[in-house]
C-alpha cells in the first residue's frame, strides 16, 4: 500500500501556520542563519546532543531513533525514549506555553513508537533553559483533533489558505517572503 507520509515535526509547523512548511522546504538547502530566528537556532542547538546521539551512553537510552506508523502515515524521530521508565521525552529549548502542535508531535511519536513494539507509559515535554519537565496526558478530545488535523494535514490546498491569526505573522521568521 502507498504512502504519503507525514513528518511528524511538520505537524507543529502546519498548526502554526501551513505556509511555514512551504518556506522550510524553500530555505531547506540554505545556511539556517540566513532564516532562523534566535528562538529556532537555540532548538537546533539544544537537540544536537539528541542528533549525535551523545545525550547519554546507557544503553537504556533511545535517542533520535527514527520512527513511523503506518497506520497513521506518520514518519519521524524521537527525541528520547527511556527504556526502563518507558518514558518518551520530546525536549525543547525553552517551553514558555504548551501548545497542541507540540502536544501532537508528542503524540504522534508516541503512536510510531507504540506501532514499532515499544511501550510509552508517560510522556514529558523538557524545557533544556529552565530544567524543568511538564508531563503530558493525552485527552480524548485531544486524541480526535490530532486525528483530524492528519486529515487536514494530508487534504490540504494552499489556494485555500486564508490568514487568521496576524499576530503568529507577526511573530513568523517567513514573515517577509509571505503576503498573506
Amino acid at each position: 500500500m502507498y504512502y504519503d507520509y507525514i513528518q511528524i515535526s511538520k505537524i507543529n509547523d502546519y498548526l502554526f501556520c501551513p505556509w511555514s512548511i512551504y518556506f522550510h522546504s524553500v530555505y531547506e538547502n540554505f545556511e539556517e542563519c540566513l532564516y532562523k530566528a534566535k528562538p529556532q537556532i537555540g532548538g537546533t542547538i539544544a537537540h544536537k546532543t539528541i542528533e549525535s546521539k551523545t545525550y547519554s551512553t546507557e544503553a537504556g537510552f533511545l535517542q533520535s531513533l527514527e520512527v513511523f506508523s503506518e497506520k497513521y502515515g506518520l514518519i519521524g524521530k524521537i527525541d528520547l525514549y527511556n527504556q526502563k521508565t518507558q518514558t518518551l521525552t520530546e525536549r525543547k529549548n525553552k517551553i514558555q506555553q504548551i501548545y497542541d502542535g507540540q502536544i501532537f508531535q508528542l503524540y504522534a511519536q508516541k503512536l510510531c513508537l507504540e506501532e514499532m513494539g515499544y511501550t510509552v507509559k508517560k510522556k514529558e515535554i523538557y524545557s533544556m533553559t529552565d530544567n524543568k519537565k511538564y508531563p503530558i496526558i493525552i485527552s480524548e478530545a485531544q486524541k480526535f483533533k490530532f486525528t483530524q488535523v492528519l486529515e487536514a494535514i494530508k487534504n490540504f490546498d494552499f489556494s485555500e489558505l486564508k490568514t487568521t491569526n496576524l499576530l503568529k505573522c507577526d511573530n513568523c521568521i517567513y514573515r517577509t517572503l509571505c503576503k498573506k
